[in-house]
């Protein structure tokens, strides 16, 4: 049952709303018949002119420079074989996708129908104009070989076949480190590789120059070792057909140093690895079954340095590390090809990159301390923001170095910069928010679980791994609507209102009773109370019998906020409750305060509400830049509204003088650098990328994001329970199934991290 509803989920996921997974956006006004003609008859005429003079300002007037084709003739899909042109398409369109998130390249997907080698090549040469770069994705070897050497020689732009060169150059970065843990020099090990496809040798390849000897170099296949006396090997395998006929993997194994896999799961025994030198180095790649179990490797031997293409184990060989950056430098160099000087920059850059101090928003991600260069880090993590900043300038600097590049970059600095703001359109941050819940995940009680939405979230929730949930509600409603949805997995449920509960719902009856029987309470009303869901849950997060709740899909936010304050209240220290949302804008996430609870606040209120929201974006890894917007800027008006505001800034300014905050200031300068800079030289925020609002009254605070999420359809986080001394959290009135999963997300990394503060408590 749940295969058959991931395979209708996967399916709804690219039917609807739309089609297909990208879509051509307008870069241009388009609004006015002037802007028609500029765009197309008789304007366009200028730049066709000026190109025809010049065929390079092709990249001045076009958006060549920073469009790439993923290109597929659908012969070697995934795992999935040889499926045909249109079979692949969805695969092409991911690798768009991944291309646009992560580097900020535009992708069309190209499927060519054929297989002949030929005509392949000559259908890619005919439309090579279109494009800055081209990606060459799942075609079968040998072919592919011969394809990627043809169209590098013929063409001026790069080209890549990203299935060969991609896990070559994210391992190699992975071996050099692993060597240097296992104090191995790499002309003296020996290498066993399990595959002899299109990925491993150009792994062997990249590998022997990095210095590996091909002599110390064994490779196997489906019909065993590659030696000299097979008829059946190509002519790039036959460069390693080095084995002795006959000889089993078992035996080449015996004194090796490194094991490469790129074959298929379990063919690596622990008694083959118990062969393998010290500090042996494994790196079982098949997916989504290694050669070797992950744990059952690290068991067999503790000094291993083991590397997987899977998320969920340490060192995951990814090719996201790679491909995005390494076209980003080709195409801004207007690089004519991507060489080995180009691939060596980037293995070096991803070697050096895991031995430098991680970022916070990293290790927040990966629900690490500190991660640290070792043999559980020997390659940066996916989700590391550095990765466009270091290997795409290394790219650039390598294509520039070996004559390769038409548009040399002068200024590193800008250039830093300008892949930095590449890096705010898209939502990154739920990828790390979601990745942290992983980490760890808790008990959360959904407290409208008979809501089809609701039981949708949950289920979600429960087969992502993001948390552990309860449901609350009629409990025969609930199994019929998990039978509907194919949610089969055993998760409790619990109805308050039946006799099933009676026991637990009479004990915290009790324990609200003892809590508030002088403040107008009686154990009558206690009881009656405990029947009510919101109620109940919140006590079993009291209790410790779950670790978080979530609720408000059915019901308006006061009334859920209500039973949440009688029953928990605020955190110690703490005055007031707010809420923020976590905006995910074409600039990057945006934090809006207070989005939900105060209507009016002071001034006192907003410090507290800004201090509080500083502490949700750090927990979120960034440095928070706060803005407290007004319709005024800097005393330009002296209605109460901006006094507040600008009392609440100056309280900021002489307490906490290191928090960068600034205002009150209209939202358009805190949003514009250049503007804000200009203007008001003197702000703390001149010259820093605001991330955070802070706004003088509800009514803008929710008007705003709520605008911001309907008409433009920006992403939201929230509303984010500030102040609360357990992890509870609301949903807005009708939220959608997606944007419950955040919360929940929310939920769980809140937990996380009360829990981690109770426990350093404790321990002081």
């Amino acid at each position: 049952m749940k295969n058959s509803n991931k395979r209708r989920e996967a399916l709804l996921y690219h039917a609807k709303p739309t089609p297909g997974k990208i879509k051509v956006v307008p870069t241009k006004k388009y609004a006015t018949q002037r802007d028609l003609s500029l765009a197309y008859s008789p304007g366009v005429a200028e730049p066709c002119l000026e190109i025809e003079k010049d065929k390079n300002n092709v990249y001045k007037y076009t958006s060549k420079g920073n469009l790439v084709a993923v290109i597929s003739n659908g012969t070697a899909v995934l795992g999935l074989g040889d499926i045909g042109p249109e079979a692949s398409k969805p695969v092409m369109e991911g690798k768009a996708l991944l291309f646009k998130i992560f580097a900020d390249i535009d992708v069309f997907d190209i499927e060519v129908d054929t297989k002949n080698i030929d005509a392949f090549i000559e259908t890619v040469k005919n439309i090579a104009p279109t494009f800055g770069g081209i990606n060459l994705e799942d075609i079968k070897a040998p072919e592919s070989f011969e394809i990627e050497r043809r169209l590098i020689e013929e063409l001026d732009i790069p080209v890549m076949h990203d299935d060969q060169h991609g896990t070559a150059i994210i391992s190699s970065a992975a071996l050099l480190n692993a060597l240097e843990l296992a104090q191995k020099s790499i002309d003296n090990i020996k290498l066993v590789v399990s595959g002899a496809g299109s990925a491993a040798l150009a792994c062997a390849n990249l590998y022997v120059a990095l210095g590996v000897k091909l002599e110390n170099i064994l490779m196997f296949d489906f019909h065993g070792v590659l030696s000299a006396e097979r008829e059946d090997l190509s002519t790039l395998q036959r460069k390693y057909a080095r084995g002795i006929e006959g000889m089993t993997m078992k035996e080449a194994l015996l004194g090796a140093d490194v094991f490469l896999g790129l074959s298929a799961g379990n063919i690596l025994t622990p008694e083959m690895l118990m062969g393998m030198n010290e500090n042996p180095i494994v790196f079982a790649m098949a997916n989504p079954t290694p050669e070797i179990d992950y744990n059952l490797a690290i068991n067999t031997r503790q000094d291993i340095i083991m590397a997987t293409g899977r998320s969920d184990y340490p060192n995951q060989v990814n090719n996201v590390l790679g491909f995005p950056y390494i076209f980003r430098g080709a195409l801004d160099v207007r690089a004519t090809k991507i060489n080995e000087d180009m691939k060596m920059a980037a293995v070096k850059a991803l070697a050096a990159l895991a031995k430098e101090m991680v970022p916070e928003q990293v290790n927040i991600a990966y629900g690490e301390t500190r991660l640290n260069f070792g043999r559980d880090y020997i390659i940066p993590k996916p989700f590391d923001p550095r990765l466009i900043t270091t290997v795409a300038p290394a790219v650039a600097k390598a294509a520039m170095e070996s004559g390769v590049a038409l548009n040399p970059i002068t200024d590193w600095e800008k250039y830093e910069s300008e892949l930095l703001e590449r890096m705010g359109s898209d939502n990154k941050m739920v990828r790390l928010l979601m990745n942290r819940a992983k980490t760890d995940p808790k008990r959360i009680v959904f407290a409208e679980a008979d809501q089809l939405d609701v039981l949708k979230a949950a289920q979600i929730v429960h087969e992502e791994g993001i948390g552990l949930p309860i449901l609350l509600g009629k409990k025969e409603e609930i199994l019929e609507l998990k039978e509907e949805i194919g949610f089969d997995a055993d998760v409790p449920i619990l109805d308050p209102k039946t006799k099933e509960e009676d026991k637990r719902r009479l004990e915290y009856a009790n324990i609200f009773w003892k809590e508030r029987q002088r403040r107008g309470i009686s154990l009558l009303d206690a009881q009656k109370w405990m029947r009510e869901r919101n109620y109940f849950a919140a006590m079993m997060v009291n209790q410790g019998d779950a670790d978080a709740m979530i609720s408000g899909y059915s019901r308006s936010y006061p009334t859920v906020v209500k039973p949440l304050m009688q029953l928990i209240g605020k955190a110690p220290g703490i005055s007031l409750i707010a809420t923020t949302n976590m905006m995910m804008t074409n600039r990057g996430p945006m934090f809006l305060s207070d989005t939900a609870i105060n209507p009016n606040p002071s001034a006192d209120d907003l410090a507290k509400i800004a201090l509080m929201t500083e502490k949700t974006v750090r927990m979120f890894g960034m440095e928070p830049v706060i803005a407290m917007v007004s319709f005024s800027n800097f005393g330009s008006s002296a209605h109460e509204s901006a006094n507040k505001v600008r009392e609440a800034v100056a309280y900021l300014h002489k307490y906490y003088p290191d928090l960068i905050v600034d205002g009150e200031i209209q939202t358009d300068f805190a949003l514009n650098p250049d503007m804000l800079k200009a203007k008001f030289p003197f702000s703390k925020l001149a010259g820093k990328k605001v991330n955070t609002l802070i706004f003088p009254n509800l009514e803008a605070a929710n008007i705003t994001y709520k605008l911001l999420k309907e008409l433009y359809k920006v992403d939201s986080v929230g509303p984010i329970m500030l102040g609360m001394d357990k992890p509870v959290h609301i949903f807005q009135l009708g939220a959608s199934v997606e944007e419950m999963v955040n919360m929940a997300a929310v939920a769980v990394v809140d937990a996380q991290e009360k829990m981690k503060r109770i426990k350093n408590f404790k321990v002081k």
